[in-house]
C-alpha cells in the first residue's frame, strides 16, 4: 500500500511537511514561529490552536491543511527547533587533533558548547521535551541522535586519532567522549535544566569545564 503524503515522517518519526511556493513557505514559518511560542509557553496540553492561529494570523482551516493534527503540529515545530538549534555547531575535531596544547583546546572546546547549551531558548526547549517525552518519544530519539551525529560522533573520530597519535590512551573513545562531556558540559546543565533560577556564571562554568576537562586527561592522557 502507498504511504499517505500526509501522514508521512521521516526516520525519527518526524512530520515531513512538504513546501510547494514561498507564499507556502511564509505562512507557514508564521504558523511555525506561532506554535512555537504557545507550547514553549505552557507546554503541548495547555497550547491551544485558536491561540496558534490567532498569533499566526491564519485560519484554522489553514492551519490544519498545512500540519492536520496538533500532534503533527508539535512534532513539526519542535523537531525542527531541535535541527535547526544544532546546525553547523559541529566541533572541529582536526583543529583538536592538531592542537598543540590539547587541554587548553579541550577546555575551549567544552566551554563553548557548555555555554550554548545553557542558552535560555534551548534550556526552555530542554525542559520541553524531557516534559512531553512520554507522550511523544520520537523527540527524545531526535534529540539524542542530532546531538551525537553533531557532537559526540566528531569527537570520538577526533579522539581515536589522538590514540593513533599516542596522545591518549583510550580503549574506549566513544565512552571517553561521554564522560569529558558528563564532566564538563553535563554539570552545569543538569543544574539549569531542574534548577531554572540557578545561574553558573562565566567563572563558575570555567571553574567547571576546567576541572572536568583535567579530570579527563587525568584518566586519558599519555605519559
Amino acid at each position: 500500500m502507498e504511504a499517505d503524503p500526509a501522514n508521512a515522517t521521516d526516520a525519527h518519526g518526524i512530520p515531513v511537511i512538504p513546501v510547494s511556493s514561498e507564499a507556502v513557505r511564509r505562512k507557514r514559518r508564521a504558523i511555525v514561529d506561532a506554535a512555537a511560542a504557545e507550547f514553549l509557553a505552557g507546554g503541548y496540553a495547555a497550547a491551544s490552536m485558536d491561540a496558534i492561529t490567532s498569533r499566526a494570523g491564519v485560519s484554522k482551516a489553514t492551519l490544519y491543511k498545512h500540519f492536520g493534527t496538533k500532534e503533527r503540529l508539535f512534532l513539526a515545530v519542535i523537531g525542527g527547533i531541535l535541527r535547526e538549534t544544532y546546525a553547523g555547531r559541529e566541533p572541529d575535531g582536526s583543529a583538536l587533533v592538531e592542537a598543540a596544547d590539547l587541554r587548553a583546546a579541550l577546555i575551549a572546546l567544552t566551554g563553548d558548547w557548555a555555554a550554548l547549551l545553557l542558552r535560555p531558548d534551548i534550556m526552555a526547549l530542554r525542559r520541553l521535551v524531557i516534559g512531553e517525552i512520554d507522550r511523544f518519544p520520537q523527540l527524545g530519539r531526535l534529540w539524542y541522535r542530532v546531538t551525537y551525529d553533531m557532537y559526540n560522533g566528531p569527537l570520538v573520530e577526533a579522539f581515536t586519532e589522538l590514540a593513533r597519535r599516542g596522545r591518549l590512551r583510550l580503549p574506549d573513545p566513544e565512552l571517553a567522549v561521554r564522560q569529558l562531556v558528563a564532566t564538563t558540559v553535563g554539570v552545569p546543565q543538569l543544574v539549569h535544566t531542574f534548577a531554572p533560577g540557578t545561574g553558573t556564571g562565566p567563572a563558575e562554568l570555567t571553574r567547571v569545564v576546567t576541572s572536568g576537562v583535567d579530570l579527563f586527561l587525568a584518566g586519558y592522557a599519555a605519559p
